[in-house]
């Protein structure tokens, strides 16, 4: 039965910005004779992608991750959405810029996350809070996920 996961973090825009952790490793090492760094850098993310609380750039790939990072669980969509809402309005006193606190913009987003979560898809937001603290929400469809139905969902 199709359900959805919450993940919330915040911290340090820089370690947001930290690419290489935020992405799966490569299915395979890097070809032998490649430079220290290059194979020291695969290593890296091999052994932390999924450890780490970091968001991962494809929101789907929020499943790979601890179960413990999932903050909730719905089985409705519409649930959901108005949870994801209420960080919204938790948050928006903080978002560093006024338009991104406008309630009518938060109502459109929580609309727009419904229409998504009913459709199958993932649902992710970002802010900056105050600078240079950094804040993701997202809401990620599971069993199956529609952009990547490969990956297990953590409640297996």
């Amino acid at each position: 039965m199709r359900h959805h996961h919450a993940y919330l973090w915040t911290g340090p825009k820089a370690r947001f910005d930290d690419e290489a952790l935020r992405r799966p490793p490569h299915p395979g090492p890097p070809p032998p004779g490649s430079r220290p760094e290059l194979i020291e850098r695969y290593r890296q993310v091999a052994a932390e992608f999924r450890t780490s609380d970091l968001p991962p750039l494809e929101t789907a790939y929020w499943l790979v991750k601890p179960r413990s990072l999932v903050r909730s669980t719905w089985d409705e969509p519409k649930e959901a959405a108005d949870r994801l809402g209420e960080r919204l309005a938790e948050y928006a006193p903080r978002f560093a810029t006024e338009p991104d606190r406008a309630p009518a913009r938060l109502t459109r987003l929580v609309q727009t996350a419904t229409e998504r979560l009913h459709a199958g898809a993932d649902v992710s937001y970002g802010y900056y809070l105050d600078r240079p603290t950094y804040l993701t929400l997202a809401v990620v469809t599971c069993t199956p996920n529609r952009a990547t139905p490969q990956l297990p969902c953590p409640c297996a």
